[in-house]
């Protein structure tokens, strides 16, 4: 009689989300993609909403709805949206250069103990990290002289 395999029940619930466990920053570049990715989406949503239906009901309702949201805490929330999408960019990027083989490198025969591939070619990550982080910054900068 053989006995039955039973699935590993998810103890983590929402708490997977953030603990990165053994996969360490792989892990945190998923989880900042799945956030920045449910920010951009919500935030198309806004953008679509205010440019369409305020835009409807004539001049002066485009022109309060524009005077609203010139406040300095949605300029904010633009470099944010700016920053997210220069993130989920780069790291699908990353991510695709990935899935097509070019940055894991060649496998390894499974030897205790166990290595993958993307241990050693980490420093990929980290390349595309900073690259994201320069041109964050950049456009920071540009953002608080006031010129975008």
């Amino acid at each position: 009689m053989m006995k039955q395999i039973q699935p590993r029940q998810n103890y983590l619930g929402m708490v997977g989300w953030v603990w990165a466990g053994k996969y360490q920053m792989e892990r945190y570049l998923y989880l900042l993609h799945r956030i920045t990715g449910l920010g951009l989406i919500l935030y198309g949503i806004f953008h679509i909403t205010a440019t369409t239906f305020f835009r409807l009901p004539g001049q002066s309702v485009w022109q309060a709805t524009m005077a609203f949201v010139d406040k300095p805490w949605f300029r904010a929330g633009e470099f944010l949206v700016v920053t997210a999408f220069v993130y989920h960019a780069l790291n699908g990027l990353r991510l695709v250069l990935q899935e097509l083989g070019f940055l894991l490198g060649q496998p390894t025969p499974p030897v205790y103990p166990y290595q993958y591939a993307l241990r050693k070619h980490r420093s990929w990550a980290v390349g595309f990290l900073a690259v994201a982080v320069v041109l964050i910054l950049l456009f920071a900068y540009g953002f608080t002289l006031g010129g975008w």
